[in-house]
């Protein structure tokens, strides 16, 4: 049945709409932190659809708040008043730490990246933007522009003039070798002299951890400093939360947090986990900035009832359970016991990550040298012990990337952790 479902897939799909693993999976239903495929196989899933179902599969409460809505009306558009809409916007606008926000919703995280960036060239009157290398902002026309993935940029045309600057990745490239305060300075001082070159750009839109090019990060405090440079210059800082928001870090309940010394971001994009599987994304800027644009504009699918509902469910299931504190607890042992496992397989270059967001490096043993077959075969070893995680990187990088839903019990990370242990030393 799958391999129907695959020659189907492939008659009518683009070829370039990537699919895991040689045979490809059809998940048929989920419950809790696990999924199950059309031939019944079980699987703990530390993925959970791309950082998406980010409570758990098939949540009471979420479920619960769907049916109800979709019994009542599913779905009106902007042109009419929006109760979950607002009701929505309220909580995330308080919890944004942004001062006299306004929240705009939209069906993905390309999207509300697409929108962050019509409002702050529109503010500034600029279309320069400033972004980081080894980042991904989504698969519009304009987030492929600021993309400094080559593995997700299919094109070099764009509408935005983009510059890349330094910093999102800690251990290689030019810097790698330095103490965290060097790295820092040093990443500042690339910055301020890629400004002296060009005029002033509409706004840097970083990722503080970057999640398709494998959970990289820099030192905590370098978009800080990257800020009080922009501020000087009336340049905005924009912060792609879309898969390090509502509190997956453990840390933090926004990644930008770990940068928050010179105050907030001027805009805030998010979207996959507050849907726990329902297409939310949105932005979030002061009222200055999302107001500033002259013309009419609605979103006939961003906020409708029935996928408000869902993130009204999920936020406070969220809060109440306390699961930015279970990503930081459980998370921290994940990362200590895949560090442990790590320092035994000589194809392991490193293990990073803060929380529920873990990647696993995979290198030529004894060498920088990206290892993908090395990944693929982890990927499918991982799959045939009932795991499913995720692959990511960069320039010439090789990553493991893992996200389980953030209510992950320690009992299970211990599980997960020694079906990737096995899959690891199969390499």
């Amino acid at each position: 049945m799958t391999r129907d479902l695959y020659a189907r897939h492939r008659a009518v799909l683009p070829d370039w709409l990537a699919l895991y693993y040689e045979d490809p999976l059809e998940i048929t239903h989920g419950e809790g932190r696990h999924v199950w495929d059309a031939a019944g196989n079980k699987y703990l899933d530390f993925f959970g659809g791309i950082l998406t179902t980010m409570t758990a599969h098939a949540l009471p409460e979420v479920t619960k708040a769907v049916a109800e809505q979709a019994g009542r009306i599913i779905h009106s558009s902007t042109l009419y008043l929006n109760r979950p809409m607002v009701e929505l916007a309220e909580r995330v606008a308080q919890l944004s730490d942004i001062p006299d926000a306004r929240v705009f919703f939209t069906t993905s995280g390309t999207e509300a990246n697409d929108t962050a960036l019509l409002l702050a060239t529109a503010h500034r009157r600029s279309n320069a933007i400033l972004a980081m290398r080894n980042s991904y902002h989504g698969r519009s026309f304009s987030a492929v522009g600021i993309t400094g993935n080559r593995g997700w940029s299919p094109t070099s045309l764009s509408p935005l003039q983009t510059l890349y600057v330094h910093g999102g990745v800690r251990t290689r490239g030019p810097y790698a070798h330095l103490d965290d305060r060097d790295f820092i300075d040093a990443c500042v001082a690339d910055l301020k002299d890629l400004l002296g070159h060009t005029r002033a750009p509409a706004a840097l839109i970083a990722e503080p951890v970057q999640g398709v090019g494998g959970f990289t990060s820099p030192p905590d405090g370098l978009y800080a400093a990257f800020r009080e440079v922009l501020h000087e210059r009336g340049i905005l800082w924009i912060s792609d939360e879309v898969q390090t928001g509502w509190g997956r870090t453990g840390e933090h309940f926004w990644g930008w947090q770990a940068h928050g010394r010179s105050g907030p971001p001027d805009i805030v994009t998010f979207a996959k986990g507050i849907g726990n599987g329902m297409s939310i994304g949105g932005v979030v800027a002061r009222a200055e900035i999302m107001n500033c644009l002259d013309a009419n504009s609605i979103s006939t699918f961003g906020g409708t009832q029935v996928t408000m509902a869902a993130g009204l469910a999920n936020l406070s299931y969220l809060l109440e359970h306390d699961l930015q504190g279970n990503a930081r607890r459980v998370g921290g042992l994940l990362i200590e016991r895949l560090r442990s496992v790590a320092a035994q397989v000589p194809h392991v270059r490193e293990v990073r990550g803060r929380g529920l967001m873990i990647g696993v490096e995979l290198t030529r043993p004894g060498t920088d040298e990206a290892a993908p077959d090395a990944a693929s075969t982890v990927l499918e070893e991982a799959r045939a012990g009932g795991l499913l995680v995720g692959k990511g990187g960069g320039h010439s990088t090789s990553v493991l990337r893992i996200a389980p839903p953030m209510s992950l019990t320690v009992a299970e990370a211990e599980e997960g952790a020694a079906i990737l242990e096995r899959a690891l030393r199969s390499i």
